[in-house]
């Protein structure tokens, strides 16, 4: 049985996009709650990111079959993936300058993927957090925030929304939620108008995927190279 006959029926359009964005929440919750607890029990809490990482892939390619807005190609011209590309660098400057305090709320925290001896990468995790960062996030939130709340918001039925007549309500109250998600509140409001503009005026999601994770990829050099953790 092949995962379009396990998802099949089982799930609604909705949910095959809220799920993997619910579970990814799930995992920063229970780091939250438990993380402490779990570094005083000398675990090394670095492994949740990991199991994130694995858990959502995962249920995305469980559901892969059911993002029909992913399986077509059409419309990525040359000049709207140029665009694409520059806007997610262009999110990449704005993310690493923006970190004012009034820019930011509650702490993040850190992901250090540096060995206990401090002589250099624990690479396990940097792998993780990379492929997680570059790969699963931006196709995993680019699915719940621009293909299902996006159009949501002006219509429930919202496959049938056309991405290029969403209401600048429904853009504003998309980046206005995106934010709230990102300790960097107001990078992750510009971060969101972005994203949604090249969605509303490109109609294929694989742009803003690709944007996002230009944005994602950059940082995760940057970090890597500057060793600015907190930005992780």
């Amino acid at each position: 049985m092949d995962n379009s006959s396990i998802s099949a029926g089982l799930v609604t359009p909705a949910a095959a996009r809220v799920i993997p964005f619910a579970l990814f929440i799930a995992f920063i919750v229970l780091q939250t709650l438990a993380g402490d607890w779990m570094h005083a029990s000398g675990l090394d809490t670095r492994w949740l990111y990991a199991a994130r990482t694995i858990v959502v892939a995962l249920v995305l390619f469980v559901f892969w079959s059911r993002y029909t807005e992913i399986q077509s190609f059409s419309g990525i011209t040359s000049r709207r993936l140029l665009i694409a590309l520059a806007a997610g660098v262009a999110v990449f400057f704005l993310w690493v300058n923006l970190d004012y305090d009034w820019a930011t709320v509650g702490q993040a925290r850190a992901f250090d993927p540096t060995l206990s001896d401090g002589s250099g990468l624990d690479w396990r995790f940097v792998v993780f957090r990379v492929i997680g960062l570059a790969l699963v996030v931006p196709v995993m939130e680019e699915l719940f925030w621009r293909s299902f709340l996006l159009r949501w918001i002006d219509r429930h039925d919202f496959l049938a929304q056309d991405p290029g007549k969403v209401s600048i309500r429904a853009i504003l109250i998309c980046a206005l939620l995106f934010a709230s998600e990102h300790n960097l509140w107001f990078a992750g409001l510009l971060a969101g108008l972005v994203y949604n503009l090249v969605y509303v005026r490109t109609g294929n999601l694989w742009l803003p995927i690709i944007s996002h994770a230009t944005t994602n990829a950059a940082l995760a050099l940057w970090i890597m190279a500057t060793g600015n953790w907190r930005f992780w």
